[in-house]
């Protein structure tokens, strides 16, 4: 029996003891990482009173064609509010007999969801992950809205190079343990001097580019990674930038190395280390004026020791401090009004 349609018998038999307490049931497969505090804040942004569906797509065209674009893919998770919940245990029986066809149970929850003229609201930090090989490309650019999940990681490369899959996840729960909030957030900024761009993914990775790259530019992920189906052309639900060996065009890469919480004066900081994975070994960009960027090897990321909140969608700004020539100092800060990330 589907894992879902099983839930919903357990919420029914639930039912009969007073749950009045219960707002939301979120479902998710036993191989999908929950950030469970961004959760519960993207979930109070909602009245649990409502019906509500919360979920979000495949990343790959192919696999919502073959199932549903109006559907929550059950690996990365979603989200039912108690009264949908309850109305779907109830009716689950009825449900089952009109779609005896469907594959999947998250398929069939989302048909029957839609008996009730519930749509699905989409919260794009669900992550079924229908991809293949290096994620550093996806995980770099993630969307400025909170991490909510991860799904099929053992599919994929571990998400830290010289880590096993086990490690890799390990290692980003450590920057999501001090502010799960900021984890996967991107940040650009840039170093006018030497006409470099900087994209910091807080918690997992930071690039440096030897060109000025506008955000609307470095927002779209590298394509590291393949489908979870080779379909050719139009594959993913998202833009992407493809790898290239223009040393204009692509980054040195540095990854999550520790993450340090301040003391005293600095108790309202929070510093996060990225150190070079290995060398570009691609020419220096020219347009740069010679400003090469391969003797930094690591990197300081320091942020507020705040919530983030991301009201109104809105990235968050930084400032950066070469140096000498092997390290960088990055400071991020709220964005001044008005300001403009170019």
């Amino acid at each position: 029996m589907p894992f879902a349609i099983r839930m919903a018998r357990v919420i029914l038999e639930s039912f009969r003891e007073d749950k009045e307490y219960v707002r939301w049931y979120v479902m998710a497969d036993d191989d999908t990482v929950l950030f469970v505090d961004n959760l519960v804040d993207v979930l109070a942004k909602y009245d649990h009173n409502k019906y509500y569906y919360i979920g979000e797509n495949s990343e790959c065209v192919k696999s919502n064609f073959d199932y549903s674009f109006q559907m929550a893919f059950g690996g990365g998770g979603y989200a039912l509010s108690f009264p949908l919940a309850k109305a779907m245990a109830r009716n689950l029986d009825e449900c089952l007999k009109r779609y005896p066809t469907l594959y999947g149970s998250d398929h069939i929850m989302q048909a029957c969801i839609s008996d009730f003229g519930v749509p699905l609201t989409h919260e794009r930090g669900f992550h079924q992950i229908d991809l293949h090989g290096d994620l550093s490309g996806l995980l770099s650019a993630h969307p400025a809205v909170p991490m909510l999940s991860l799904h099929h990681l053992d599919h994929v490369d571990p998400i830290f190079p010289s880590m096993n899959r086990h490690e890799a996840i390990k290692h980003l729960m450590e920057a999501s343990a001090v502010e799960s909030s900021r984890v996967l957030q991107q940040t650009v900024c840039y170093h006018k001097q030497t006409n470099w761009s900087f994209s910091i993914s807080w918690g997992y990775s930071a690039q440096i580019y030897e060109k000025i790259h506008t955000l609307s530019y470095l927002e779209r992920p590298l394509q590291t990674f393949i489908p979870w189906k080779n379909i050719g052309q139009g594959t993913y639900m998202f833009n992407t930038r493809p790898l290239s060996k223009d040393p204009c065009e692509m980054p040195h890469m540095f990854f999550f190395e520790s993450v340090e919480q301040g003391k005293g004066d600095q108790n309202s900081i929070v510093t996060t280390n990225y150190a070079q994975r290995s060398p570009r070994r691609l020419p220096v960009c020219l347009l740069t004026g010679n400003h090469s960027a391969d003797p930094i090897v690591k990197i300081r990321v320091h942020s507020p020791r705040t919530r983030l909140t991301l009201v109104g969608g809105r990235r968050e700004c930084c400032d950066v401090n070469v140096l000498g020539k092997n390290l960088t100092e990055i400071a991020i800060r709220s964005c001044k009004e008005d300001e403009v990330i170019a």
